[in-house]
């Protein structure tokens, strides 16, 4: 397939409410969206990189500029066999994964456009549906947080993970579980703890959440395996985790039993699957996180979670609690506590460009 022309969009939409966590809160989704044409079908990809380098080292800004001088020119005008030849092509460029993965996923929405397939089956994905939970951000009491909880169980969601951070944790989940003893509940630190933390995060072990995720910085496997020892409840890894060597020290050194695939993080499809098939070697489960993505994003997420390995439910929410208007239809929504998964072509689900064009702030055209 020849890659003729590639459109780059910057987008800023409103969100509903301000999302808070350890590392920042935001209240406006700002993003890049890639457009990739060819022979009359269309790919779409998104950028889950931020205005700041606090979740990732990357930015919109940092991503942009890699995308436009040095990823673009290696697909335009190139005749590429397979969306997994970008991977082979772009591993010269070091790093820069959330710009490579937008490349990557739109790339294969494309292949899967122009073979009349949907993304999800194109992965190899095999379900129809997905089980759903939720990630909350940080309420500024405990009576919010709770209210905020009892909110999304009515809706269904079949996972509810609390953000935390120190100050804000045993209390918070002290009275969710009490409020809520059945629900599947995990607790996500954003690396805000370190291993000093041990005994007072070991506390958690008394409420049976699911896991613990990214509890210690994101470099520190070796302490998140000493803390393992220490804790009951299983440590699930995300930051931590940007391949699949990563994802196979963390199993050796006993550092996680559960994992976060999210496919900006990792750079890409052919990544993110190596690691699920990594962890499904290891009997690690894994599920599909989430960036506050777009519908763009948030199809491509539901497409991977289709796959066999992801056997937790993935911070994959309606897309309606985020948004009073998506970019895509039809809307990404759950139906008490599941998300079907697109049967349409490609994406699965058709750009509105009526409202792109309201939330597009800058265009970029590549030919």
């Amino acid at each position: 397939m020849r890659i003729e022309e590639a459109i780059l969009r910057r987008v800023e939409m409103p969100l509903k409410f301000r999302f808070r966590t350890s590392f920042g809160e935001t209240s406006l989704k700002k993003f890049l969206l890639l457009e990739l044409r060819s022979g009359g079908n269309a790919g779409w990809g998104e950028c889950v990189a931020e205005e700041g380098p606090f979740y990732s080292p990357e930015t919109i800004e940092s991503a942009s500029a890699v995308v436009r001088q040095f990823l673009l020119p290696i697909i335009l005008e190139r005749d590429l066999a397979s969306p997994a030849e970008f991977e082979t092509l772009a591993a010269p460029v070091r790093g820069n994964r959330m710009a490579k993965a937008m490349i990557s996923c739109a790339l294969h929405a494309l292949f899967a456009e122009r073979e009349g397939v949907p993304l999800a089956r194109h992965l190899g994905g095999i379900r129809d549906r997905i089980e759903s939970g939720v990630s909350l951000g940080i309420s500024r009491t405990v009576k919010e947080t709770v209210a905020n909880v009892k909110k999304h169980v009515d809706e269904g969601y079949r996972r509810i993970k609390l953000k935390i951070e120190p100050g804000a944790d045993l209390d918070r989940v002290t009275a969710v579980r009490k409020a809520f003893p059945e629900t599947v509940l995990t607790v996500d630190a954003n690396g805000a703890y370190t291993l000093s933390d041990a005994a007072h995060l070991s506390k958690l072990d008394a409420f049976g959440l699911d896991y613990i995720e990214q509890p210690l910085h994101h470099e520190d496997l070796a302490d998140h395996a000493e803390l393992a020892k220490r804790m009951s409840t299983p440590i699930c890894l995300d930051e931590s985790i940007r391949s699949v060597r990563e994802v196979d020290l963390a199993i050796r050194l006993g550092a996680c039993r559960v994992v976060n695939i999210k496919v900006g993080r990792v750079g890409g499809f052919e990544e993110a699957i190596r690691i699920e098939e990594r962890c499904r070697q290891a009997g690690v489960p894994v599920w599909c996180g989430g960036m506050l993505e777009a519908g763009v994003g948030r199809a491509h997420n539901v497409a991977l979670s289709s796959r066999a390995g992801f056997v937790k439910p993935g911070d994959i929410s309606s897309a309606s609690r985020y948004f009073e208007e998506d970019i895509v239809e039809p809307l990404l929504e759950t139906r008490e506590g599941w998300m079907p998964v697109p049967s349409g072509p490609g994406l699965g689900v058709q750009v509105r460009r009526d409202v792109l064009g309201r939330v597009t702030r800058a265009i970029e055209e590549f030919r």
